[in-house]
């Protein structure tokens, strides 16, 4: 009856089994009433958010490819991805501890006894008797298995799945936030591209001016005040040209950094903000909807799941933990007769190990995982705010971005009409060159200002995508799908 007892024992204790310490409990969506501080009312439309590779409602196939070399050479992106596959790897090694643990061993000596330390010497006398030397084998096995009463190896497998998770949503955010860079990175070239080229007619502009005034000078109409403020104005539009060439380069070897390559691979990148379509609507998440899409959120919530889960780690270390195993030892001074069962003996066991005095530092660790707790719970809290801040001001920023871009095209027309009738009433008579000149000015401020304005719409268009959780990864529901019968 007894043997009985201590046979049902070990499955006795396993159904007492329990894990201490607070259950995670994933913090609620914001309530219908919580909104963004603008709706972005014409410019954006409140749905699910953006869909799989957001980048792509820029219709530019040769944007697509950048991207997509970005995605698998980006370098920072490549650590991020080998630090997941750890966080992964640290799921199995922690899942481990909660099967039994098997290991063998086996060892070859050779002993001398030493008769005398066991008061044998003097009963066989010291005249004819050595102590004996002999070789000795063994060869053996063991298993021991943690009862986990209280749910500390739970605990840590329930964190280190939580921080695995939270490595992957950082994974999948720095994607998109790589992503986002080399889109705003392609518009920054393309917007440099468009100046340089608005510079060169401007210049084209300025030398045409120059001509004319040294002609009217050569006829007697001009003065030589006339060519110079001509020149001056050419040299001063023509010593702009080497900041922004410098400024082209600069940003060319930026986009080859996020490409994961050097600037002398990088290849043509003679883009014009024409080669791409701006979405006429930006689908832009709920709230609600936020909190359970983007990642930066779902980082930290995983986090705080993690820092719960550490509670009750800590709290499991004040309960007394059960250890079960057994071993079998195979000894014998003859190799050849090792497996012989005469030469066996075997152990089992049960142990309890409790903690009594520790000087406070297990309830210690206990405070200062609760105390993690509350500090991850307030920057889940944060980045929440933080993230809808965010896509408040970029919705405000496109509503101000189209008017802004409606008063910039009104006064680019205006300037260009202004030049225009300055130029014929000069190639007439009616006007000096400096008219001309203060016309050609306003118009060459006005076609930047137009250009800096598109610039600015479309690269607040890219962030607010990346802000809403685009995602990074292919959409699978558009691949074709094989009729063909799968061989092998």
């Amino acid at each position: 009856m007894k043997r009985k007892t201590v046979a049902l024992l070990p499955l006795l204790l396993a159904s007492a089994c329990t894990s201490v310490g607070p259950d995670f409990a994933r913090p609620p969506a914001p309530s219908a009433e919580v909104g963004y501080a603008s709706d972005g009312k014409g410019h954006a439309e409140l749905a699910a958010g953006p869909q799989l590779q957001w980048w792509k409602a820029f219709q530019s196939a040769r944007l697509d490819a950048l991207v997509a070399q970005a995605m698998s050479g980006n370098h920072s992106l490549a650590a991020s991805r080998a630090t997941l596959e750890k966080a992964r790897q640290r799921i199995a090694a922690v899942a481990g501890r909660s099967l039994p643990q098997v290991d063998a061993n086996a060892r070859a000596e050779y002993q001398k006894v030493n008769l005398a330390a066991f008061g044998l010497s003097d009963r066989f006398g010291s005249g004819g008797i050595k102590n004996p030397e002999f070789d000795l084998y063994t060869l053996g096995a063991g298993v021991r298995y943690d009862l986990d009463l209280f749910g500390r190896n739970r605990r840590a497998l329930e964190q280190a799945a939580a921080q695995a998770e939270a490595q992957e949503r950082a994974t999948e955010a720095a994607h998109l936030v790589i992503a986002g860079r080399v889109v705003t990175q392609v518009l920054a070239i393309a917007a440099l591209n468009d100046t340089i080229a608005t510079q060169n007619r401007l210049l084209a502009e300025d030398e045409r001016n120059l001509d004319l005034t040294r002609k009217r000078q050569n006829a007697g109409s001009g003065t030589l005040v006339e060519v110079l403020s001509a020149q001056g104005q050419l040299a001063g539009d023509r010593a702009s040209l080497p900041s922004l060439e410098q400024e082209l380069a600069q940003g060319r070897a930026m986009l080859a950094t996020l490409l994961g390559i050097s600037p002398a691979q990088l290849g043509p990148t003679d883009f014009s903000l024409d080669d791409f379509v701006l979405p006429g609507k930006i689908p832009v998440a709920m709230p609600s909807a936020l909190v359970r899409k983007r990642p930066d959120i779902l980082e930290a919530e995983a986090r705080l799941h993690a820092a719960v889960a550490a509670v009750g780690v800590a709290t499991a270390d004040l309960y007394p933990d059960i250890t079960l195993g057994a071993s079998i030892t195979q000894s014998t001074s003859q190799p050849d007769r090792i497996t012989s069962s005469k030469f066996n003996a075997f152990d089992i066991f049960a142990g309890l190990t409790a903690p009594i005095f520790h000087g406070g530092t297990l309830k210690a660790n206990k405070r200062g995982a609760e105390a993690e707790a509350q500090a991850a719970a307030a920057q889940y809290r944060e980045v929440v705010t933080e993230a809808f801040g965010q896509v408040s001001g970029l919705l405000s920023a496109l509503g101000n971005d189209s008017r802004e871009l409606a008063a910039r095209v009104d006064a680019a027309q205006v300037a260009d009409r202004s030049l225009y009738l300055s130029r014929r009433s000069f190639e007439v008579g009616n006007s000096g060159v400096l008219q001309v000149l203060d016309a050609n000015r306003t118009f060459q401020r006005a076609n930047l200002a137009l250009l800096e304005a598109r610039t600015s719409q479309y690269q607040n268009v890219a962030r607010l995508y990346a802000a809403t959780a685009g995602g990074w990864l292919p959409d699978t529901s558009e691949a074709p799908k094989s009729t063909e019968a799968p061989t092998g």
